[in-house]
């Protein structure tokens, strides 16, 4: 009886010991979103909650979202081991200033699609130049296909833990892709992983010819050697316009090889150390 007992304390000390060990995150990951502005990167939003919901159990780390980008600031940000930007960037002074200071002092960043769009004149005019030219290298948003289709992807750094087990070549989730104004291959400061393979083209499907690319060098996926960063060009997802019924035609986070893309991203920005030159 005595062993029983003893057995079943055992047990329960085991299976208390689990549960606080998983309550205890590995590390911390919020993803900021502004969706409603677009319908087709309120859908990848969405997607995208509930996939990083998902990898933060089985990975056992904590994710949260939110549209309020006055969490941006030194008292949150000190809370956050990665920062996700899922579809724009902040726009008042003090959010830009935490955001850098958080990444100058250490932070991770990953950034999808529209987070790197800027464009002068519009609503999101290239008003800060730390962010666009110097942390993400790329400049301003030069065009882009349409409509969002897939693409084969080639791996160009195959060392990078981001990509590793991950095929030279890929294809893609369809999605609206962007060239940039900046030749990323010049800047000693990037370290471009993946970019659209040549097999790609012609790539889009107009009805606008511009919309169409048939040559050229698309970097989609890469790094800032000085931060603890990545940008995917990846997050729009296709939606049925021309019936005007906005239903969803294609997915993101349904793709084997570009979902292990993203979450072992996500687990060397939390874990791992930025790459220096």
């Amino acid at each position: 009886m005595i062993i029983i007992k003893l057995f079943l304390f055992l047990a329960v000390l085991f299976i208390s010991g689990s549960q606080v060990k998983n309550q205890n995150p590995r590390f911390t990951v919020v993803a900021f979103h502004d969706g409603e502005k677009d319908q087709a990167h309120e859908s990848f939003d969405h997607e995208a909650e509930k996939w990083f919901t998902g990898m933060a159990t089985k990975y056992k780390f904590s994710f949260k979202s939110t549209s309020d980008w006055n969490n941006l600031n030194p008292d949150f940000l000190s809370h956050c081991n990665v920062v996700i930007f899922l579809d724009s960037r902040p726009d008042s002074l003090s959010q830009r200033v935490a955001f850098q200071q958080y990444m100058e002092n250490g932070g991770a960043w990953m950034g999808f699609h529209f987070a790197a769009f800027a464009l002068t004149p519009s609503d999101f005019p290239q008003n800060w130049d730390w962010y666009h030219n110097k942390f993400l290298g790329s400049g301003e948003y030069k065009g882009n296909t349409w409509r969002p289709t897939s693409a084969v992807l080639r791996i160009e750094d195959r060392k990078h833990p981001a990509v590793k087990g991950l095929p030279e070549k890929f294809i893609a989730s369809p999605n609206e892709w962007y060239r940039w104004q900046k030749d990323l291959r010049l800047n000693p400061d990037i370290k471009i992983l993946i970019l659209i393979d040549s097999t790609s083209f012609p790539l889009g499907t107009g009805p606008k010819q511009y919309e169409i690319w048939h040559s050229g060098y698309y970097p989609v996926v890469w790094i800032n050697r000085n931060y603890r960063m990545i940008y995917f060009n990846m997050g729009h997802n296709d939606l049925d316009y021309e019936n005007k019924t906005n239903r969803e035609l294609s997915f993101t986070f349904n793709n084997k090889v570009q979902d292990k893309l993203i979450i072992q991203s996500l687990l060397w920005l939390a874990e791992g150390k930025k790459i220096r030159k």
